[in-house]
C-alpha cells in the first residue's frame, strides 16, 4: 500500500516553503554572525589603533577591559535574543504566508 500523499494545503512542509525559510534564516545567522566578529576583531583593533583612549578608565575599569571582562558576555546575549526573537518571527511570517488564501 503506498504512503498517503499529503493534501495540497500543506504547503508547510513544501520544499520551496523551506528553501526561502532556510535562506532567511541563513542572511539572519550572516549578520548576527557578522556583528559578533566586528567587536570580536574590533577590540583588537582599537587597542592597536587607538591605545590612548582605550586606556582610559570607566568604573574603575580600563575601556579594554570594561569591554572585554564586563560587555562582551551580555552583548553574546544581546546578540542570540535577537536572534532567537527574529529566527522565530522569520518562521511565523512564512507560515502566514503559506496558509493565506491565494486570490
Amino acid at each position: 500500500m503506498p504512503p498517503p500523499t499529503p493534501p495540497e494545503k500543506d504547503q508547510v512542509h513544501s520544499e520551496e516553503f523551506l528553501r526561502t525559510l532556510m535562506r532567511r534564516q541563513l542572511c539572519l545567522s550572516v549578520s548576527c554572525a557578522a556583528t559578533f566578529l566586528v567587536v570580536l576583531l574590533g577590540l583588537p583593533l582599537l587597542n592597536y589603533f587607538a591605545p590612548e583612549f582605550m586606556a582610559n578608565r570607566v568604573a574603575g575599569f580600563t575601556l579594554t577591559w570594561l569591554i572585554l571582562g564586563v560587555l562582551f558576555f551580555p552583548f553574546v546575549w544581546i546578540i542570540s535574543w535577537l536572534f532567537i526573537r527574529r529566527s522565530i518571527a522569520l518562521e511565523e511570517d512564512e507560515v502566514q504566508s503559506v496558509n493565506q488564501p491565494k486570490r
